[in-house]
């Protein structure tokens, strides 16, 4: 198992590494965002546009179709023949291909009524309505070739070739910020121009793919039909994909269910507020893509090649510890999103059109973003262990659970605490959807936590409180920031995040809870 911790270690700093220059282009690009269009008309209309393609993305894309492939393919990579292995591979890119496109033309075609039921509060301001069924016009069709990037990206992980996949976002980012900074500018329909972006973005990427499919030798040829038995075992590969695919497709989009709730709910709210809530969520997700993304990436083909060997010991200490890894990055995280919220905002986006109260509205929400964060990145861990054994159902029925969670809380929150209460509810049903994935795990397989866990969260908590009291004492106020140029809110920032840093770590070796030897091997 140490071996294959040295392995999982190097695939996830690949991986982060990688998602963390897509990050940083992406805050490029929402800068550029802010910068351009701010929190107005047509900023939320863009951010729905972009939006609703997403959501499907996570479901054909990486969403339930890498938890559903995934599993199927180390299969047939382990326990058949290379031409079964192909024949399954061209089947499953031609019947998926089909589906895509059929769908793709429903979203092209019933634009209008997808923005009816996703952002209905649109309705009421023609204008914005019209740009927003615009915009997604131009953008459906990136759903297409992003999915099929994400298949060539099951493909690729399998193959522990994580970091052509991880840099693919790259490429949509410097799409957009070429969009946004030089064609919006100069051009009369904004909306027009930034769909267009989006779908030139997909087709980048998706070209992206094929070198390094060509090194493992998997580039499909796709197909529809069987024509032998060679091919039937294939198409026997495929309907199980599709069929683990069903639950799948609820189970890994609640986030995005719900933060398709929260769009809805403050698509009524004043404008401003789905920016505010996009620019927040954007920064929450910094710290869930570069680790949680990177961590969910490489635990599952780990965890499938255990459970199809029948490795149950290395299936529970992999999940101990990617669980232990969540909690040392993920707790001092998120104290230091609630505690840098403002800073934060203001210094990346605090300029052109961006008002000192866009500032203050989406700090409001990163705070309470960052409350669920822990949450969302266990799930990512937790998620894949019932994944891995082909047990999609499982998470389905606790995703419903979570999603109502989240609807309930939202809709009582929202009337005194507008978009914040969004943001609230999300964290709220993020954390339930954690917690109710253990006690599920535990249940239906072996897993059960190692030996040290209260001691080693204990010192964790001890660490995160002495960091967050130096931030919360420390840290300038409100009036520092706003009243700052862009060198000393940058300076600034530094320091603290780089102070907040040395401080946690430094107190988890005087708890003795020494980092490096953690990442050595595991420590019960």
């Amino acid at each position: 198992m140490a071996n294959a911790k040295f392995a999982m270690i190097r695939s996830v700093g690949t991986v982060g590494g990688m998602t963390l220059f897509s990050r940083i282009s992406g805050l490029i690009r929402d800068i550029a965002f802010a910068q351009f269009l701010g929190s107005g008309a047509i900023a939320d209309a863009f951010f729905v546009a972009f939006r609703i393609p997403n959501f499907f993305r996570r479901i054909f894309g990486e969403g339930a179709l890498s938890v559903a492939f995934v599993p199927v393919y180390s299969e047939f990579e382990t326990q058949y023949p290379e031409r079964e292995t192909k024949a399954f591979l061209d089947l499953m890119a031609g019947r998926l291909g089909v589906v895509l496109m059929v769908f793709t033309m429903i979203g092209v075609v019933g634009a209008p009524v997808f923005v009816q039921v996703m952002a209905p509060g649109f309705s009421s301001d023609p204008e914005k309505f019209e740009a927003t069924v615009v915009m997604l016009r131009w953008t459906f069709p990136y759903l297409f070739f992003i999915s099929l990037v994400a298949l060539a990206a099951g493909i690729l992980n399998t193959h522990n070739r994580f970091a052509a996949a991880a840099a693919t976002p790259i490429l949509l980012n410097v799409c957009l910020i070429v969009t946004v900074c030089f064609f919006v500018p100069a051009n009369i329909d904004s909306s027009i121009v930034l769909g267009v972006g989006v779908l030139i973005a997909g087709i980048i990427q998706f070209a992206f793919q094929f070198p390094f499919l060509k090194r493992v030798s998997r580039i499909p040829s796709p197909k529809l039909l069987a024509k032998d038995k060679t091919q039937a075992r294939g198409a026997e590969g495929v309907k199980q994909v599709m069929t683990l695919m069903v639950p799948a497709i609820f189970g890994v989009s609640i986030a995005q269910i719900n933060l398709l709730i929260n769009t809805v709910l403050a698509s009524f709210l004043v404008t401003g507020s789905v920016s505010w809530l996009y620019y927040s969520d954007r920064l929450m997700e910094f710290p869930l893509g570069v680790f949680g993304v990177a961590l969910a990436t490489v635990i599952l083909p780990s965890l499938s090649r255990h459970i199809a060997e029948n490795q149950e010991d290395a299936y529970n200490e992999t999940l101990n510890w990617a669980l232990k890894l969540v909690f040392l990055v993920c707790l001092p995280a998120a104290v230091g999103l609630v505690l840098l919220a403002f800073p934060l905002i203001v210094t990346l986006f605090n300029y052109g059109a961006f008002s000192d109260m866009d500032a203050e509205m989406s700090a409001r929400s990163l705070a309470a973003f960052s409350i669920g964060l822990v949450g969302f990145v266990a799930v990512k861990v937790l998620a894949p262990g019932f994944y891995a054994r082909k047990n999609t159902k499982t998470p389905v029925m606790i995703g419903a659970v979570a999603m109502g969670v989240n609807a309930v809380v939202a809709l009582s929150l929202i009337w005194n605490f507008d978009h914040v209460g969004l943001a609230l509810a999300t964290s709220i049903a993020g954390l339930v959807n954690a917690g109710l994935l253990f006690w599920q795990l535990k249940k239906v397989s072996r897993f059960s936590l190692s030996p040290g866990w209260p001691g080693f969260l204990l010192k964790v908590l001890i660490s995160v409180g002495a960091m967050g009291l130096v931030l919360f004492w420390g840290v300038p106020d409100d009036i520092f920031w706003l009243n700052s140029d862009v060198f000393q809110r940058v300076i600034s920032l530094a320091f603290w995040i780089v102070t907040g840093s040395m401080v946690y770590v430094v107190t988890l070796y005087l708890c003795r809870l020494p980092v490096h030897r953690f990442f050595e091997r595991e420590k019960s």
